[in-house]
């Protein structure tokens, strides 16, 4: 995974050959003499995991093990000292510490503390996302009609084959769903999946939230941020009313599909991560192109698969399904018991031409329930224009 190490030590030679070692295996790595600068580091975010010399010259190195402990990161700490003993160890280890080594250092041990450290970053880093997003449940999109049981199915081999897709279809009609149906099919389906929505987001903020930025790129810039690339590494990035992106990060974007590696807004080092790339849009990219409002090299580079999802008025004989989906689910979350709806209700459903698809459907199913007293929903729990 991408992250930094960062490496404390007064002794430069000590420093140096440290990061020399972890720099050629790929880790990106930074060195800071002093406590004060260590400090510095960490609260600019720029630390992921951090090496520290236990004696410093101005401080011991169990306090910045307590410091940090109050940090929404809490980045892993690996203690180094020339005076350790097991009752120095077993200390640090009740206030924090994720590993210890005494000195002279075996730099393959260090290395495989690192590791292991990084995968308690990455661990946190999903479970943090996770906590935030919403998880759908696949039969949302899943019905009995063959065009959504071929979209099913060319969405598990997408999953199981790591390309880029793109997902087109009317508003309300699932993309976002159906993207998250992709990645729980997945290989990836135990990494992060991170969702950004083109059209919410300034295009002047739009760089810095898929690329991150280093501390002093712009002047609000105090510390560093990861851009959503980076954290999704090893899982999937999924781009929403991409149509919407200004062409000029369109590039930008293309580029770090094609190489799988960018910088950091006002940074200098490479970042390689490894990202599926998942897209959608509700407008024509192509009729888009006709305009020079969307690149072509771009639209190609996603639409390795393209799945489109049909509006609902095409897809009729799945509203019973769907319909079943959100009494269940409803049931569970306004506490009812509402087992079953009429033929007439179900018949004027069905008669819908639907202009919001599964969100307008997925609505209309939530008020009739909040109106109905019974443990069947009726035509006239429905709203006026379907009766």
């Amino acid at each position: 995974m991408s992250g930094t190490i960062l490496i404390v030590d007064d002794e430069e030679n000590a420093r140096r050959n440290i990061i020399q070692y972890l720099s050629k295996r790929g880790y990106e790595t930074i060195g800071a003499g002093t406590m004060e600068e260590a400090r510095k580091y960490v609260h600019q975010g720029a630390a992921d995991v951090i090496l520290l010399d236990i004696q410093l010259p101005d401080g011991h190195g169990r306090n910045l093990l307590v410091e940090t402990a109050n940090l929404p990161s809490k980045p892993p700490i690996i203690l180094i000292t020339a005076y350790g003993d097991i009752e120095t160890a077993v200390d640090t280890m009740k206030h924090g510490a994720f590993d210890f080594f005494q000195k002279p250092l075996d730099l393959v041990l260090i290395e495989k503390s690192v590791q292991r450290a990084f995968e308690i970053v990455a661990m946190r880093r999903e479970l943090a996302h996770l906590r935030q997003a919403q998880q759908d449940n696949l039969e949302f999109i899943v019905g009995s009609s063959p065009k959504m049981q071929a979209l099913v199915n060319a969405a598990r081999r997408a999953g199981e084959a790591s390309v880029s897709v793109l997902i087109t279809g009317e508003t309300g009609t699932g993309k976002e769903v159906l993207a998250r149906a992709i990645h729980r099919m997945s290989s990836r389906a135990n990494k992060p999946f991170m969702d950004i929505n083109c059209a919410a987001i300034q295009s002047t903020v739009l760089e810095s939230e898929l690329f991150g930025y280093e501390p002093g790129a712009f002047t609000s810039a105090e510390k560093r941020k990861l851009g959503l690339i980076e954290v999704a590494d090893g899982g999937i990035l999924f781009l929403d009313e991409i149509s919407s992106m200004p062409v000029d990060m369109q590039a930008k974007l293309l580029r770090a599909i094609e190489e799988q590696a960018f910088r950091r807004v006002g940074g200098t080092n490479l970042i390689r991560v490894d990202v599926q790339v998942l897209a959608a849009s509700n407008r024509s990219l192509p009729k888009l192109m006709e305009e020079s409002k969307f690149r072509e090299d771009l639209y190609y580079r996603l639409k390795v698969l393209d799945l489109h999802i049909p509006p609902l008025r095409e897809r009729k004989q799945d509203i019973p399904d769907l319909v079943g989906f959100f009494i269940r689910r409803n049931n569970q979350k306004m506490g009812m018991n509402v087992t079953d709806i009429s033929p007439l209700a179900m018949d004027a459903l069905i008669k819908h031409d639907w202009p919001g698809n599964i969100r307008e459907l997925r609505n209309v199913i939530e008020r009739a329930m909040l109106f109905c007293d019974e443990a069947t929903i009726d035509l006239p729990h429905l709203p006026a224009e379907f009766f």
